[in-house]
């Protein structure tokens, strides 16, 4: 078990006077506090996180601290999430794209994953792509402008997933590179009186890492040797909360703001029931939008996860900056159950119980351990009744193949309806 990881990070100013603010915010180490302009603090208003970023870091600072970590274990299986949240304008869009001399964090991502997949040698990987977005609630596909409306379907094998998403297999960053280009052009952006570039849909770019051992290195990896790790990536930027009175926004875009609010307002309901404390929690929310459906895993799941939230540090954003430091709060006190994520061929899962009794029967040496002896007996039934079904689906299949053979010789012969004439007297 372990708690979201939470940054978050101030965006420079872009205040055209130059008066001091009557409210601004104060950095102290990784605690942000509010303060009048004498100096004073505001009682009660203070805030801890896991790391707070100033106006002069670089999404290269922020990623190193904050999303790499992430970023390498999802090379070696394990389920990754990093997202910016804040209003709109506070900076998300340029701490996930960046620019050409700040990259963000996907393009980060994306050569660390290549860098590190030509560095480990002993296993073979497969990735693949996807990027879409959340636009009014509607789920499109950015690679692929034929399929709009996309369902959001659930099993056993592949977790929650998208149907009908474009995926793409890659083999070098520059390759990515050019989906994201396309998949930019594609999105949903817009103009409000607050940015002159504002997006108007969620969007989410995906990475599956699939990857396998080479060989076998020694008698206690043979267990290992056909087990597949799956590993899902999901770099996310959201759109910003609004408010009407700032933003002007009316028509479509009014639509489209109403749109976002609901899905963060939802994703805010789902962080709140997580952080709560105690045996019983209410039911939590994550079908009530696309958004906190298909980031389920990442939310109190199997996955690592981050979360930057961006804030604007002019007194006019006060109260929209401290509806984000409160959401970090209680994002904070959520937590994940991460593990490595591994497909057992039916030959894998047979070695690996056979060794597993091997450790118990080791475990027993010297000892008389009823408990252990019913867990050796166990996992010796599973074993053999996985052995039985193998056997018994081997003999079927065997008796198709006679049976198809059999039809097939007598076929033109006139002796299959002779045939036919004495089973039905014997009958």
């Amino acid at each position: 078990m372990e708690k979201i990881s939470v940054a978050v990070r101030f965006r420079p100013s872009t205040a055209q006077n130059h008066l001091p603010d009557d409210r601004h915010w104060r950095i102290d180490d990784n605690r942000i506090s509010l303060h009048r302009s004498l100096g004073t603090p505001i009682s009660s208003v203070s805030f801890a996180f896991d790391h707070v970023f100033d106006q002069s870091s670089t999404n290269g600072t922020l990623y190193n601290q904050l999303t790499k970590p992430i970023i390498d274990a999802a090379v070696h299986g394990f389920n990754g999430t990093a997202f910016a949240y804040g209003q709109t304008s506070s900076g998300k869009t340029f701490t996930m794209n960046g620019s050409q001399e700040d990259p963000g964090i996907i393009h980060l991502a994306v050569k660390d994953i290549f860098h590190s997949t030509q560095m480990i040698t002993d296993r073979e990987f497969l990735i693949r792509v996807s990027y879409m977005e959340i636009y009014n609630e509607e789920i499109n596909d950015l690679l692929s402008l034929g399929s709009q409306k996309l369902p959001i379907h659930e099993s056993l094998e592949r977790g929650i997933f998208v149907a009908g998403l474009r995926e793409e297999i890659v083999n070098t960053a520059e390759q990515v590179f050019e989906l994201i280009k396309l998949g930019e052009a594609n999105r949903h952006f817009g103009e409000t009186n607050m940015n002159a570039r504002s997006s108007r849909s969620h969007t989410i770019f995906r990475m599956v890492i699939e990857s396998s051992i080479k060989e076998p290195m020694s008698s206690g990896d043979v267990s290992n040797a056909d087990a597949i790790r799956v590993s899902v990536l999901n770099l996310v930027d959201l759109a910003g909360s609004e408010r009407i009175a700032k933003t002007g926004a009316g028509g479509v875009r009014l639509k489209e703001g109403k749109h976002i609010n609901k899905s963060l307002m939802i994703l805010g309901n789902v962080i709140n029931k997580l952080s709560e404390s105690g045996r019983q929690r209410a039911h939590i929310p994550y079908r009530d939008s696309k958004l906190t459906r298909i980031l389920q895993p990442a939310l109190g799941g199997n996955a690592k996860t981050s979360i930057i939230c961006t804030v604007a540090p002019e007194e006019v954003h006060v109260e929209e900056t401290r509806g984000t430091l409160q959401f970090a709060s209680r994002a904070k006190r959520v937590t994940n159950c991460a593990q490595v994520n591994e497909i057992l061929t039916d030959a894998a899962l047979l070695k690996r119980q056979k060794l597993e009794i091997e450790e118990l029967r080791t475990k027993l040496q010297g000892q008389h351990s009823e408990v252990l002896e019913q867990v050796i007996l166990k996992q010796r039934n599973d074993m053999h009744k996985s052995e039985l079904e193998c056997e018994k689906l081997a003999m079927e299949l065997e008796e198709k193949k006679i049976s198809r053979s059999t039809r097939a010789a007598l076929k033109g012969t006139g002796k299959e309806d002779q045939r036919t004439y004495y089973v039905c007297q014997s009958r």
